[in-house]
């Protein structure tokens, strides 16, 4: 922590982050992540509970708000002293909302509407009402701060009418409330007679963010592991089930591995050699919202196929075995993109065979589903090692 000066007494310093400050993830910050967990664990159940695309809708909203709760307190944390009192008290409060939210992702669309949206709203214009005092002494961070409180304040009124109307009428202002959100930190977060954020203020510390990311994806791996243990059935035959079984971990194995596989291990490089580092700051949330949603539903798919491994496969449950795989390619389409400029033809390739074996799994049964979809992601996975095999360690994309 940077001694005070005699122009800034130490009581007055704003809990910014010391440039020379070590940037490592702190236990506080994985303990905060336990929550979600939770969270996950019950979007992907209540996807199942009743396959339809307004329930596969319903549970993308709340996966969006659970996760912009998480991606916006990780940005804190990168741009604040996570080891100052203040950021921890923040944090830990934040966390308390996020399983207050959690507890209500069940009946977020019937009785507990209220429950989930006011707590939202409360984290985002909870956070804004701390930081402004905490920073007042700092012009431009206190700016900064009044530019994403003034954002929040506006997608809040969606947020909370939503809770109190009909369920259809609920959806349209909470997908509302959710675009202003994501539109405002893709924008910058303009505000009139203030601009918008400028990049000296977003700029992100490659070795703490990239590392934030790569934990939420295994936390939502984790998710899928829970779902192959705990819905393990014993009302199938042995074969069936360890079928079923094998056929979830290997799939949760080669989600981990093409995620890693160069794009995951460079991002760090990639971040702190680009000019622009808040590039990564404008894609990185949405990119991985993409392969998060696509781990989630596809253990979604895990818990469909452990339940009943046999008979025809619903054209819902196909939706939802092969298009978990599908989102998370897409997203780690773009995620390649960001590190190499470039997109490996594996990406495109495997949904492409995603799409061809749809037809066919529609006649056959959910395990097979699952298993074609396995052997689209290990195609995915052979590409990429054939494709660096044998070749130097590849660079992320020059600097823009």
């Amino acid at each position: 922590m940077p001694s005070a000066t005699p122009e800034q007494p130490a009581h007055r310093q704003a809990p910014v982050r010391d440039p020379e400050s070590p940037r490592r993830v702190t236990l506080l910050e994985l303990f905060f992540d336990l929550v979600y967990v939770v969270a996950l664990a019950l979007i992907s159940r209540g996807l199942v509970t009743e396959v339809s695309w307004e329930r596969a809708f319903q549970s993308l909203l709340m996966l969006m708000a659970i996760w912009w709760t998480w991606a916006i307190t990780t940005l804190v944390t990168d741009l604040y002293d996570p080891q100052r009192p203040q950021i921890k008290l923040l944090i830990a409060v934040v966390m308390f909302g996020a399983l207050l939210m959690t507890t209500a992702v069940p009946d977020a669309f019937g009785t507990r509407g209220l429950v989930f949206a006011g707590t939202y709203v409360a984290i985002h214009l909870g956070r804004g009402l701390f930081l402004m005092p905490a920073v007042r002494h700092d012009g431009p961070t206190r700016r900064r701060a009044a530019r994403v409180f003034l954002w929040f304040a506006v997608s809040a009124v969606p947020w909370l009418v939503g809770a109190v109307v009909s369920e259809d009428a609920r959806q349209a202002f909470w997908a509302l409330a959710l675009g202003i959100d994501y539109l405002g930190f893709r924008l910058a977060y303009p505000v009139p007679g203030l601009g918008v954020v400028p990049d000296s203020q977003r700029e992100v510390t490659a070795e703490h963010l990239s590392e934030r990311y790569q934990q939420f994806f295994i936390i939502a791996l984790g998710d899928a592991i829970l779902v192959t243990g705990t819905m393990f059935s014993l009302h199938h035959s042995e074969a069936e089930n360890i079928a079923a079984f094998g056929v979830a971990f290997v799939t949760t194995l080669l989600l981990w591995r093409i995620y890693v596989h160069k794009s995951g291990e460079l991002l760090p490089q990639a971040i702190s050699q680009s000019k622009q580092p808040s590039r990564f700051l404008n894609t990185a949330p949405y990119t991985h919202l993409l392969m998060v949603a696509g781990v989630v539903t596809t253990a979604a798919g895990f818990d469909l196929v452990l339940h009943e491994p046999t008979g025809r496969t619903p054209p819902a449950w196909a939706a939802v075995i092969l298009g978990g795989p599908a989102m998370f390619l897409i997203g780690r389409s773009v995620f390649e993109y960001e590190v190499f400029s470039r997109v490996s033809l594996s990406r495109p390739g495997g949904l492409l065979a995603l799409l061809t074996i749809a037809p066919a799994v529609l006649f056959l049964p959910p395990l097979c589903a699952a298993l074609g979809a396995m052997l689209v992601l290990a195609g995915v996975a052979v590409a990429d090692h054939l494709r660096s095999r044998g070749r130097p360690p590849e660079d992320p994309a020059p600097p823009t």
